[in-house]
């Protein structure tokens, strides 16, 4: 097996030592076994870095469709959870599931992967998987979230030209009041800045202008949805679209907008770790998100989007580029992605975002 190289390990610095869980970072479902002498139940470990309110409807279907199998979860940031893995060569879980795709793409490219040969895999969309190893199962977009007090100020925002031109008109207004990722400590975030950078023209205009405006930079989305919640934010700019909708759900003041110029699309890839504990129910659990029925459950009890071409209507990839059209563009799993990850470029992009972020911060209104 090929080892990660040292960019994965260093992080670019970052200091990735996994924290002990905290008890609302786990879930287990115990098996329920029936009365048989001799009888032991099957384990599955599942590492991801997906909040268990998203994950747990997929986890109970799951566990209801297979009773006897003693399920665990745990739930980790992005670059823990890949560091967690390397720590470990994999043998700490059966099943791992990121929405940080290059990092997810390296640990498969690297021969960490098990292949899933069932109709199911072999039937996965070509552009949704990598040589049978490593399947991407969900269909998020990325938004911004802005609250009611924003709207009764200014116009609402629908596009990334809308945000540019607020923040440059209201930079008083808005000194400390917009937040996103910080593309150093999250690999989410970074990983938005590089498709960002090559996809927008403007790109580099907006990070001056959200450096302009003090704008926070954090490790979550869900930093900045409490932040957004709280009134500290009147904007949140490269949120998970599926941590949102469900958000905001409970929190009327706010507004999810998937931005109709352009609008990333993330998906998080997932495979069974080639030295899994429990290969077996690890290719089950993973056979069963592939399938029409796991899908089903993603696309109707879930914000994180079913990709299985035969399903259609909300909560679907079909729908949602029905919908949007060519505004959409999905992070596209395939080589490209290890390019993000190579330690010069990593270097550059991010000594470029810290210029071009402190750029105006000097100037006065």
């Amino acid at each position: 097996m090929k080892r990660a190289n040292a960019a994965s390990l260093i992080m670019a610095g970052l200091s990735l030592v996994s924290p002990p869980l905290a008890a609302d970072d786990t879930v287990h479902f115990p098996a329920n076994m029936p009365d048989q002498a001799g009888t032991e139940p099957r384990e599955l470990i599942i590492e991801g870095a997906l909040d268990i309110p998203q994950f747990q409807p997929v986890l109970k279907a799951f566990h209801q469709h297979y009773p006897d199998i003693d399920l665990h979860y745990r739930n980790f940031t992005t670059l823990a959870l890949h560091q967690r893995f390397l720590d470990h060569e994999g043998a700490n879980a059966d099943v791992v599931i990121s929405s940080a795709m290059p990092w997810q793409y390296r640990l498969a490219n690297d021969g960490y992967g098990r292949a899933l040969n069932t109709p199911e895999a072999e039937a996965w969309p070509e552009w949704a998987r990598w040589r049978n190893e490593l399947f991407a199962v969900t269909f998020e977009p990325i938004v911004m979230v802005y609250h009611d007090a924003l709207t009764e100020r200014f116009e609402p925002i629908s596009s990334h030209d809308d945000l540019l031109t607020l923040l440059e008109n209201q930079r008083e207004a808005l000194q400390g009041r917009v937040v996103t990722y910080d593309p150093e400590r999250s690999g989410a975030g970074y990983t938005y800045a590089i498709q960002e950078a090559q996809l927008s023209p403007r790109y580099w205009e907006l990070v001056s202008a959200m450096g302009s405006v003090n704008t926070d930079l954090v490790g979550t989305t869900g930093e900045m949805l409490n932040g957004l919640a709280d009134g500290d934010y009147l904007i949140g700019y490269n949120l998970l679209g599926s941590y949102a909708r469900d958000f905001v759900r409970d929190h009327p003041q706010l507004n999810v907008v998937i931005p109709d110029d352009y609008a990333l699309i993330v998906q998080r890839p997932v495979f069974v770790s080639r030295n899994a504990p429990n290969p077996q129910t690890g290719e089950l659990f993973l056979n069963y998100l592939l399938s029409e029925t796991g899908q089903r459950v993603l696309a109707e009890r879930t914000s994180l989007g079913a990709v299985h071409p035969g399903l259609d209507g909300e909560g679907t990839a079909r729908e949602l580029r029905r919908r949007l059209g060519d505004a959409l563009r999905p992070i596209r799993l395939g080589p490209g992605l290890l390019a993000t990850l190579d330690d010069l470029k990593r270097d550059a992009l991010l000594s470029r975002w810290q210029r071009e972020y402190r750029r105006l911060q000097d100037t006065s209104p």
